[in-house]
């Protein structure tokens, strides 16, 4: 890992810093995933995933180090009680500059989803966009439900697929798959955590526009969230 990996650690939980391009699991190889590098590297006897992030998707994550705190945090994320907080950027121009994203969701061709006009069991996402120039865009997306692909799958569905995202993107190559888990805020124990990453990687969020933006964004639980 490039990175320290270690961002926050206290009796309960970890928050880490995953690379991008690198599962969570392990892919053939012992240790490849990203849990048991944390786990090997920082030297944890136990350690419980209570989330996840997809290979592409660099940044936050959380893990607990005790049972108790794995049931608790299940708790929260099921409630909807941490608010998660992602970065992701688009070549294409959104059909809206803010606002939700709404919409059930179901399997379509290969390891890819697709966002469907029905309200049975939505996936639910806030999101801002803001030009970064020469036809680019940067999003900072807050969901409110966890689906597998949940932003990938949103930002397509506004005409804005995520740069570097071979599957729902493959045309648009790029140095890494654009999406990062920037920011978290939840209470945990009676005490109230909120956690902001830069990314650490990617040409694009290294550009002076985007450094400036996300200056402006820094506490994003602050920012005024469109109501549905």
């Amino acid at each position: 890992m490039n990175n320290t990996p270690l961002i926050f650690e206290n009796a309960h939980f970890i928050v880490a810093n995953k690379p991008a391009g690198v599962n969570f699991h392990d892919e053939g190889n012992i240790n490849s995933g990203f849990f048991n590098q944390i786990k090997t590297t920082c030297n944890f006897a136990n350690l419980y995933p209570v989330h996840r992030l997809d290979k592409m998707t660099s940044g936050l994550i959380i893990f607990a180090k005790t049972r108790e705190a794995t049931q608790r945090f299940n708790q929260l994320f099921s409630e909807h009680d941490i608010e998660k907080y992602y970065l992701a950027i688009s070549h294409q121009k959104p059909t809206k500059k803010q606002g939700w994203i709404k919409g059930d969701m179901e399997k379509s061709r290969r390891s890819s989803y697709k966002l469907l006009r029905t309200m049975k069991h939505p996936a639910i996402s806030q999101f801002f966009s803001y030009s970064l120039g020469q036809g680019t865009r940067l999003f900072l997306v807050k969901p409110l439900t966890g689906k597998t692909h949940q932003i990938r799958v949103a930002l397509k569905s506004i005409g804005s697929s995520i740069v570097g995202d071979a599957i729902y993107n493959p045309s648009d190559k790029a140095d890494r798959g654009y999406l990062h888990a920037y920011a978290l805020n939840f209470e945990f124990a009676g005490e109230q955590h909120q956690f902001t990453l830069l990314p650490q990687e990617g040409e694009l969020y290294q550009s002076e526009a985007c450094v400036k933006q996300l200056a402006a964004i820094s506490k994003p639980w602050d920012l005024k969230w469109p109501k549905g």
